[in-house]
């Protein structure tokens, strides 16, 4: 069986694919397979699959039901011990062994690292880093990175895989579930191996009500306990949102009334 497997999806974004692919097999892998699923897109992005197919070890071009669907796909496909994400448009950093990465797996169910972010046109770029001890708060604020982990095959298989009801936040549910519900094991390592870039659905400021939306089903459904607790509080973060943001706030801590007040 190979240590991991490198899984890139793609749809319509042969520029952004063949960036990616060109990040991956640039690589000297020890024991990995690479695999690529593209949801039968109409540019040229099975044009540049096929450039490079002899250093991919499975793909296929076929019409899916979304993002989630194709992640699935992808994770049915790998023989890997471990799936990794790196989907169209993100890359490995250049200057990095990617084995050094992989050397950190050392059994645990989940290995995540910290994430390089940078906006479409690279004007901007940061660090984000992670929760080494994540809990229901730090899940209800935040998730673990997609792209970035390590996790282990049988975890998702045993979990029944990504939920393809959802649009956006089935990822942010599977850690989410692993780690607060089913004693997954867990490491974090401050390091980062793939930069991640914002021009995706989940980083759009369109999107985040269906997330709100997404992420409250999922916590009525898996944590009811916390259901109210979590609903409250996100509409305290509302409230406090636009209090930050109102136009008399930001004129009174412009002229220097507000310092006292953390707003």
């Amino acid at each position: 069986m190979k240590k991991l497997s490198v899984i890139t999806i793609n749809y319509n974004n042969s520029a952004g694919l063949e960036k990616t692919i060109k990040s991956v097999i640039n690589q000297d892998f020890d024991n990995i397979e690479y695999i690529v699923i593209d949801g039968a897109s109409t540019d040229d992005s099975v044009k540049v699959i096929e450039k490079y197919a002899d250093k991919i070890t499975y793909w296929v071009s076929e019409p899916d039901s979304g993002v989630y669907n194709a992640m699935n796909k992808g994770i049915k496909a790998a023989n890997g011990e471990y799936v990794t994400f790196i989907n169209s448009g993100d890359i490995l950093l250049q200057d990095i062994d990617f084995n050094k990465a992989i050397a950190h797996i050392e059994g645990e169910d989940i290995i995540y690292f910290d994430l390089e972010i940078r906006n479409e046109d690279n004007t901007d770029a940061y660090i984000k880093t992670y929760s080494d001890h994540p809990d229901f708060y730090y899940f209800a604020t935040d998730s673990l990175p997609h792209a970035g982990a390590f996790i282990k095959r049988e975890q998702l298989v045993q979990y029944g895989y990504y939920n393809e009801d959802f649009k956006i936040v089935s990822d942010w549910a599977f850690f989410m579930d692993s780690i607060l519900k089913n004693n997954a094991t867990f490491k974090h390592v401050n390091e980062s191996y793939v930069i991640f870039f914002t021009n995706g659905i989940s980083s759009l400021p369109e999107s985040q009500k269906l997330i709100h939306k997404e992420r409250s089903k999922h916590i009525e459904f898996s944590f009811p306990a916390y259901y109210k607790i979590y609903t409250e509080w996100y509409s305290n973060m509302l409230e406090l949102y636009k209090i930050k943001t109102s136009f008399s706030v930001k004129l009174l801590k412009k002229v220097g009334f507000l310092k006292w007040l953390k707003l």
